[in-house]
């Protein structure tokens, strides 16, 4: 399925009422699925080889143990997936003594994709179909009528239309 992308129009600088106003591209809103460990332990049993209770109480184990060693400051790297690892940001001081772990004010989980999770835009991937492209389609907004609009270009491919209920 295409992800499902508008227009939108933004100052370049975001804030600067003074800068240029631009079309940008964002995803539509309401038009992506939430995926939790239940529902994704029941289309991994789809797939078979495990029940899944097995695969939800493995999926739990995972993040739990991820969780330990994010606060341990390890990374985790899972393969073909990407590496967690966590950064944190200080204020600054003026004197040495001041300088202490009280100055750290965030903590955050960062992720890196590994390099064959990467993903690339079918419309100008070098090869079409691959595992790793992602089609992006235009939405165009019905009129009085019920039909499309005649807002053309931008549509990659992929599959039209939009679900009934596309948060399931």
């Amino acid at each position: 399925m295409a992800v499902i992308v508008e227009r939108t129009l933004r100052y370049k600088k975001v804030g600067d009422k003074s800068s240029p106003q631009l079309n940008y591209l964002k995803r539509k809103a309401k038009t992506s699925r939430l995926f939790d460990i239940k529902r994704l332990s029941q289309e991994i049993e789809e797939m078979g080889g495990m029940s899944a209770e097995d695969v939800e109480h493995v999926i739990k184990a995972v993040v739990r143990n991820l969780k330990r060693k994010l606060t341990d400051g390890d990374s985790v790297k899972l393969d073909g997936f990407g590496v967690f690892y966590t950064t944190f940001h200080c204020i600054g001081t003026e004197k040495v003594d001041d300088c202490t772990v009280k100055n750290i004010d965030k903590v955050n989980i960062r992720f890196l994709t590994d390099s064959s999770l990467r993903l690339v835009n079918e419309a100008v991937a070098t090869t079409r179909s691959a595992p790793n492209n992602i089609s992006f389609e235009l939405h165009k907004p019905k009129d009085e009528n019920g039909s499309s609009g005649s807002e053309g270009g931008g549509n990659s491919g992929g599959e039209g239309g939009l679900e009934e209920d596309p948060l399931g």
